[in-house]
């Protein structure tokens, strides 16, 4: 029996130690893919914007390893600045959709009422709709461009985080530390920052790093149907978009910025569940 239990042992810890690695991998791999946006401008070998009719549709290789479009301009280059666009934006729209939706979800947990109901009704409206068909919808209006585009998202993401961080709440509030919390004197502010916030982080977190190659992949489907970024912003589901009608005859020109959104979506989905397999509390147990 005890041969059994260091094997189990054994077992749990190569698995852990298994996850561990994942996570160095596929984080340094997010990480690289965040610096080579933030680098973009660093890193492009030639003008991504720089137009040579003369070189119009050249084919992979030579001075141009990823071809070029219509407009002779480099796709490696594009390519490369467009990841500033498209992967900051996402960024930018996980951050306002978790920070908003936690806080609504953390207010009606923990106050609860009928502002709670009514808010709670609100997220049911939002989530009633298909997503992306309402993002549509309210990018259309608000005249497309990628800031509007991220609005747009905004407006049908925050439920998720509302509805993730006020069942949390409603459990940590029932907590007997809670109770303890409240009769040393705490306050409100002090019980949410030290107490809910801390221990509603691990869902959130995990949640937001799995919704970064979501947002990655929407923002790029509004700009591949004109309702995010404008030629000639290099962005990946723009430059798609563009070159959706050489396909055939100039296929390098739509192949090279969707192999880049495939790629950084399946790194930051990798990266995300390695975060939830680390932060599972089966894992932390064992």
């Amino acid at each position: 029996m005890a041969e059994e239990q260091k094997i189990t042992i054994r077992k749990q810890k190569i698995v852990k130690d298994h996850t561990k690695l994942k996570m160095i991998v596929f984080g340094a791999l997010a990480v690289g893919v965040v610096l080579m946006a933030a680098f973009a401008p660093y890193l492009v070998p030639c003008d991504p914007y720089e137009q040579d009719l003369g070189s119009a549709l050249l084919p992979p290789g030579g001075a141009h390893l990823l071809g070029t479009d219509r407009y002779g301009r480099d796709m490696l280059s594009r390519v490369i600045m467009g990841s500033q666009s498209t992967i900051f934006s996402a960024l930018l729209l996980v951050v306002i959709i978790t920070v908003i939706g936690s806080a609504v979800g953390i207010f009606c947990g923990y106050h609860g009422g009928k502002l709670d109901s009514f808010l709670m009704r609100v997220s049911d409206i939002f989530l009633a709709f298909p997503g992306m068909v309402f993002a549509i919808a309210v990018a259309s209006v608000m005249s497309g461009g990628i800031l509007n585009a991220v609005v747009a998202l905004a407006c049908i993401s925050w439920p998720k985080y509302a509805r993730i961080a006020r069942s949390q709440v409603m459990t940590i509030k029932s907590m007997p530390y809670m109770a303890a919390a409240k009769l040393s004197g705490s306050g409100t502010w002090k019980m949410i920052l030290k107490h809910i916030v801390p221990n509603i982080a691990g869902p959130v977190v995990v949640t937001a790093v799995l919704d970064i190659g979501t947002m990655i992949m929407e923002i790029a489907g509004l700009s591949f149907l004109g309702l995010g970024a404008t030629p000639p912003t290099a962005e990946w589901g723009s430059m798609m978009s563009n070159g959706r009608s050489m396909l055939q005859t100039s296929p390098w020109v739509i192949l090279a910025p969707g192999a880049a959104i495939f790629l950084t979506v399946m790194i930051f989905n990798l990266a995300g569940d390695t975060v939830r397999d680390l932060l599972d509390p089966r894992q932390k147990g064992r």
